[in-house]
């Protein structure tokens, strides 16, 4: 009797399998109830951006009907596209303004990861101190700096330069600590053997680790380009030249110069945010593999 009590004890139990760990699954009534939320969710998030396009099509006089229409009664047009395109001043401020975000793309990159390797690779003295101070510019916001800067670049000379709108947006402190997380995470014994083989401080961090940190290259990236792209405050208060003015600081000038024309300002609006449409279509794979590879688990 006593050697059938493990048996009893155990004949409950069913053996357990693969299937086990993952987990029940939620009913198919639970799901398609979700899979209904997140439809109704993107639309309402999209509803704003087809009314932008909606409006840019439309003939001027028929933007402001009441009740507003999806479809105009005299049907669509390009109008508003061919004025906005046949502009001088949106060409010269569509320049302006990738040429702005490619320096400060490139550079922020540039500055943000030779920092963050120095942080992650080296020791010196002062290092803990300065890497908190890195990490507590992450909570200064950047409009109490408007001052300070603007009165260094009045002395610089630099005011209505291509370097006044570019240089105060280098300093990323959240790029340099998220590219110091994913250096952490790259074995130290690739860049050991390489010194075996002679290689320098330099050529490691240029042949072995940027090329390790591709996709969290991109991601940065991206995100820094977008940011300098879309960035209005700054350029507003560092020019005045018409001819240094950027996409968003340009087209707030036209509204207030030739009244509020709906189509046309959606027109730009929509040609303003392909550029980042399209950047993101190509580097989707880029940014969410750079996102979920940034280590900010830390070790």
């Amino acid at each position: 009797m006593a050697t059938l009590a493990p048996s009893r004890a155990t004949s409950g139990r069913r053996p357990s399998s693969p299937s086990d760990s993952r987990g029940p699954k939620a009913p198919l009534g639970i799901r398609a109830l979700l899979v209904t939320g997140l439809v109704v969710v993107s639309l309402l998030w999209l509803a704003p951006l087809l009314w932008a396009l909606d409006t840019s099509l439309k003939p001027e006089a028929e933007t402001t009907a009441v009740p507003p229409q999806w479809i105009p009664e005299s049907g669509f047009t390009l109008d508003a596209y061919r004025s906005v395109l046949g502009s001088d001043d949106l060409i010269t401020w569509f320049v302006n303004s990738t040429v702005v975000a490619i320096a400060v793309t490139v550079l922020t990159v540039t500055v943000s990861a030779l920092a963050a390797y120095g942080f992650s690779r080296t020791s010196f003295r002062g290092k803990n101190f300065l890497l908190a101070l890195t990490v507590a510019g992450i909570m200064v916001p950047p409009q109490i700096l408007i001052v300070p800067l603007y009165k260094q670049l009045i002395v610089m000379g630099m005011v209505d330069t291509y370097w006044g709108i570019i240089l105060p947006q280098l300093v990323a402190p959240a790029m340099v600590f998220i590219l110091k997380k994913f250096f952490d995470g790259v074995p130290k014994e690739l860049e050991e053997a390489a010194r075996v083989d002679g290689a320098g401080t330099f050529r490691i961090f240029w042949q072995i680790i940027m090329p390790l940190s591709r996709s969290i290259i991109a991601a940065v990236a991206i995100f820094v380009f977008i940011g300098a792209w879309n960035n209005f405050l700054w350029p507003l208060i560092v020019t005045s030249d018409p001819n240094l003015m950027t996409l968003p600081v340009g087209l707030v000038t036209v509204q207030s110069t030739f009244g509020i024309r709906y189509a046309q300002v959606m027109a730009s609006a929509i040609l303003a945010g392909l550029p980042l449409i399209i950047v993101f279509m190509l580097f989707q794979r880029q940014i969410i593999k750079g996102v979920a590879t940034t280590g900010l688990g830390g070790q």
